[in-house]
């Protein structure tokens, strides 16, 4: 794997500004990141412009893949319309493909029938909104046991139903796979892959929490190397975006080496890439 196979999200680095996340990501000689929305004190949340955004990363050569993310999305109301509708207007200003749809993770709204019924009105809201704006879905199961969407296979059904497949498209992280207990891939549908690892030997999967990852290397528990893999075999051709969680990554003395170590690993160990010209699916690199 080369490094612009590798894009890199801005939890790997929460505490630095803008400028110095889209830095570190052309050091490590990644083409692709992710902004967040949710990060204090930081851009999108102190009022950055999307314009200073573009600016920021185009000065740089680096695109922005996505705005990660729209909460409780699958909570489709008058409320989460007008953060649609602001999330996408920011993704559109500053240059975003994409913004990340995070369903409903509290208990609520996971009933058999109510959780595919609510997929469906959140699809059908968000879609005008999106393609009004030229920015694509995409849609992020979580494995967690309390998630209202944790299959990706359902997911898919849904947009299907929709005939949405231009708009919408799958996240695939591979924390959130494992935890799932979901064996399929739907390569096809996927645009964008999340990678973190877990290597507490402690923790039952159900037990794992976001807190818990890391940046994937040989202890990793969640098989990433299979999961990428599987992901190539299969005819993926995206980009890997970095996303860990835990303190010890975003506090870490040498954050740079420790992402070309994990990079290293990955590439050693995954299956290379396809021939030159044949054909993958995703946001290409």
């Amino acid at each position: 794997m080369k490094e612009a196979l590798f894009a890199l999200n801005h939890m790997c680095a929460p505490y630095r500004s803008i400028s110095e996340f889209f830095d570190l990501a052309v050091s490590l000689g990644m083409k692709g990141v992710e902004i967040r929305n949710d990060l204090e004190g930081n851009a999108i949340l102190d009022g950055t412009s999307p314009a200073s955004v573009r600016s920021e990363a185009a000065a740089r050569g680096l695109r922005i893949l996505s705005i990660n993310a729209l909460q409780r999305f699958n909570d489709w109301n008058d409320t989460r319309e007008e953060e649609a509708r602001t999330l996408i207007a920011y993704a559109r200003d500053c240059g975003a493909e994409a913004l990340v749809l995070v369903p409903v993770n509290d208990g609520t709204g996971t009933a058999d029938g109510e959780r595919q019924a609510n997929l469906r009105t959140a699809l059908k809201g968000l879609r005008p909104l999106l393609e009004d704006a030229g920015i694509i879905g995409l849609v992020e199961p979580l494995g967690f046991e309390t998630c209202s969407l944790r299959l990706k296979s359902e997911a898919v059904e849904a947009i299907a139903s929709l005939d949405a497949a231009g708009t919408f498209r799958l996240v695939h992280d591979t924390f959130h796979h494992t935890l799932s207990g979901e064996e399929s891939f739907h390569v096809a549908e996927t645009g964008l892959v999340h990678i973190s690892g877990v290597v507490d030997k402690a923790l039952s999967v159900p037990d794992m929490r976001d807190g818990h990852r890391v940046l994937v290397d040989k202890h990793d528990r969640l098989d990433n190397v299979g999961q990428i893999s599987a992901l190539f075999t299969e005819g993926f051709q995206g980009l890997f975006s970095f996303e860990p969680f835990a303190d010890s990554v975003h506090t870490s003395d040498d954050l740079h080496r420790d992402l070309e170590e994990s990079m290293k690993h990955l590439r050693a160990n995954a299956l290379p890439p396809p021939a030159q010209g044949e054909k993958r699916n995703g946001i290409s690199p």
